[in-house]
């Protein structure tokens, strides 16, 4: 007798609610990334200012508070499927 396996195209539920979970980090690391973009791109331009500096450091701060906050949450349980 053959097994048939089922192929999925897309992410579980799962998957999606890992994802949601982690989604305060993702956006706060976008977050510091478009302000070193913009570091990056004002070295160009004359230099930073003190408002992209300050930019950064709180992008920066973001990151580890959010990165803290995400670690100090209870594991989830995994279900067996």
């Amino acid at each position: 007798m053959k097994k048939i396996h089922v192929i999925t195209d897309g992410p579980s539920a799962a998957d999606l609610d890992a994802i949601e979970a982690e989604w305060p980090l993702i956006a706060a690391e976008l977050d510091l990334l478009d302000a070193e973009i913009t570091l990056i791109y004002a070295a160009d331009h004359g230099g930073p200012t003190t408002l992209d500096r300050r930019r950064l450091r709180r992008a920066q701060a973001a990151v580890t508070r959010v990165a803290a906050e995400l670690a100090a949450r209870p594991a989830a349980r995994k279900v067996a499927a």
